[in-house]
């Protein structure tokens, strides 16, 4: 490891259910509150099965929404989450930092800043321009390619960002994505007119993040 740089460990999940990957995620802030020092940080990769997630700052979605959402087949979860509704499926590259950031810098503003400048880096890695607006994750024009939301909790982040590269975007048509009326949703394919998948992004992030983060990345 470079001198003066933080390790993070990538872990590759897979194609893993929501509450699935949410074990993993809660088995490694265990590891970090029982033992900061020694629990190395760590970034998820995964695809999820087709669900839909909600954060806290909203008002709870009532059982018939619940169930009319889940009979599209997909799954449904109430997380910790900051942000609103968004959908998780397959072609969508899901990365969930589980970070000690005093390892980085002791500001969630900063963390969440830093997350977008990742993914804008990784775009423009595409040739594709995006930016961040007042509302959260990552833009190109006034359709959303990434969202973001994070949980932290005595400086341990969980949860993440959701890039969207080949998704089935009529998912999102069930819903008002992230609660923002009159915006859309897009994907690396659809801005580049081809099919990108996970594979191709994955490289890209990564080289993003340790860009952004100034850490060295290692692999189990």
């Amino acid at each position: 490891m470079t001198a003066g740089k933080a390790a993070v460990k990538v872990v590759r999940l897979g194609r893993i259910s929501y509450l699935s990957a949410l074990k993993v995620q809660q088995q490694h802030i265990k590891q970090h509150l029982e033992s900061c020092s020694t629990s190395p940080n760590t970034l998820l990769l995964c695809e999820h099965e087709p669900v839909y997630t909600i954060g806290i700052r909203q008002a709870p979605y009532p059982p018939e929404e619940e169930q009319r959402l889940k009979a599209l087949g997909a799954d449904f979860f109430r997380t910790s989450r900051g942000g609103l509704i968004t959908f998780h499926g397959p072609g969508q590259l899901v990365c969930y930092p589980v970070l000690n950031l005093g390892c980085f810098r002791k500001s969630v503003r900063w963390y969440v800043c830093e997350l977008e400048r990742t993914v804008i880096k990784m775009c423009s890695k595409f040739g594709i321009e995006a930016s961040t607006s007042p509302d959260t994750g990552v833009w190109v024009g006034n359709h959303k390619i990434c969202a973001i939301g994070i949980h932290c909790g005595r400086y341990i982040t969980s949860h993440g960002l959701a890039l969207n590269c080949n998704t089935d975007m009529s998912w999102f048509d069930n819903i008002v994505p992230c609660g923002i009326v009159g915006k859309g949703v897009t994907s690396l394919s659809r801005e580049l007119g081809r099919d990108v998948p996970t594979e191709e992004a994955i490289p890209k992030l990564l080289e993003a993040f340790t860009e952004q983060f100034n850490c060295t990345l290692t692999y189990n």
